[in-house]
């Protein structure tokens, strides 16, 4: 016997059933990505064009046909306007269309629920997204609104739809479950960020994350892209457990798509 077909004979029984894991298929089946922060200058986000391209330019590669993107508004750290964003938007377009990405690239916000929403809600001057109208909301970090409930409500008689940004990452939920069903049941939606599954906000967020998808209660998964060095962090997502249960939630991401 030839001293070839003696090794080849070992490798196929020694080797073969060690073969080296196959890389996780890194694609973002839900096509629509509706919370990151890729206007610069505007809040902690990008602070360059060249760092929102080269975030839009990954994106595309896992997939993704269409960034909403959401900058912050609040009255005490980014007061931002509204058309100031909706100029915002034409000159992300245009970034996109010189360097002929497969995107399309639309601007919302993302509000913080403070007296200053209120006055923006009241004048009809908050920026939405999609047909049901979704609105982007999230809270201070410390304490939920008094009222939480009650924001909702005035958010759906205005005619928009409440979603609820990053949930799992409230820490003064005293009972999480119970309180995020209620905000449900009052009609809030959810949005998830992808990045608490990897334990980019701690070890708390990461296990209310796995709870949202345990329960079924993810409408929305959002990325919540600071900056282009987010974007290793975002990749772990593909190789964890919790990727495939994402295909198990109610998300509402690709019904965005092509609007």
């Amino acid at each position: 016997m030839s001293s070839t077909s003696l090794w080849q004979r070992l490798k196929d029984r020694f080797f073969s059933a060690k073969s080296i894991p196959e890389e996780p298929v890194k694609h973002c089946f839900w096509n629509v990505d509706i919370h990151s922060h890729l206007l610069p200058g505007v809040d902690d986000g990008v602070d360059t064009w060249e760092e929102s391209l080269a975030c839009l330019q990954q994106f595309s590669e896992w997939g993704i046909q269409k960034v909403v993107t959401t900058p912050h508004v609040s009255r005490d750290y980014f007061p931002n306007k509204h058309d100031q964003l909706l100029q915002g938007q034409e000159q992300l377009q245009a970034l996109v269309k010189e360097h002929q990405l497969p995107l399309q690239v639309e601007v919302a916000a993302e509000y913080l629920l403070d007296d200053f929403f209120l006055d923006l809600l009241n004048h009809k001057e908050v920026i939405s997204f999609g047909p049901e109208k979704y609105l982007l909301v999230e809270t201070a970090w410390s304490s939920a609104p008094l009222h939480l409930t009650d924001l909702i409500f005035r958010i759906q008689a205005a005619g928009y739809t409440p979603i609820l940004a990053h949930p799992e990452r409230y820490k003064y939920y005293h009972n999480f479950e119970a309180e995020l069903d209620r905000h449900r049941q009052a009609g809030c939606l959810l949005q998830l960020n992808a990045m608490s599954l990897t334990g980019k906000y701690g070890d708390q967020a990461r296990r209310q994350g796995k709870l949202l998808l345990q329960k079924g209660w993810v409408d929305f998964i959002g990325s919540d892209l600071h900056r282009p060095g987010d974007l290793s962090r975002f990749e772990r997502i593909f190789a964890l457990p919790e990727f495939d249960e994402l295909k198990n939630q109610p998300l509402r991401n690709s019904s965005l798509l092509g609007l």
